[in-house]
């Protein structure tokens, strides 16, 4: 299914494409606890920038390779580039228009530990598939 949305203002929208039952993850890294970021992973493909592209402005970190994407008016992160998936983005699950018609589960992420955190999720979706 499609799903709307955006930043506080109105000034990014986008559409993403997810499940009625999607995962979204938690993660306690610095700048995800502070924000209270609940990670939808989506791929290129599910996602579209409906408008705001002038709106955003970029921030990156640490090793620079995720682009964390804020509204420059209102200065909320409703989607990134992220580490894990640079060919993809993170939609925050909580900027979607209606979030609470669609029965999410969460899994926690300890982003404070990437590196090793990140092992273990790429290891069990591997014996998932």
């Amino acid at each position: 299914m499609i799903k709307a949305g955006g930043c506080h203002c109105g000034a990014v929208r986008f559409e993403v494409e997810v499940s009625e039952t999607p995962v979204v993850t938690e993660c306690n890294c610095s700048i995800c606890s502070k924000a209270g970021y609940l990670h939808l992973a989506v791929s290129a493909e599910q996602f579209r920038l409906l408008a705001g592209q002038d709106s955003l402005t970029t921030y990156t970190f640490g090793t620079g390779a995720a682009k964390h994407h804020f509204c420059r008016v209102c200065g909320v992160k409703s989607f990134y580039v992220p580490r894990s998936n640079p060919t993809g983005f993170s939609v925050n699950f909580r900027c979607l228009d209606d979030a609470a018609g669609l029965a999410c589960s969460t899994r926690r992420f300890d982003g404070q530990n990437w590196e090793q955190q990140i092992e273990e999720f790429r290891r069990l979706a591997e014996q998932a598939s």
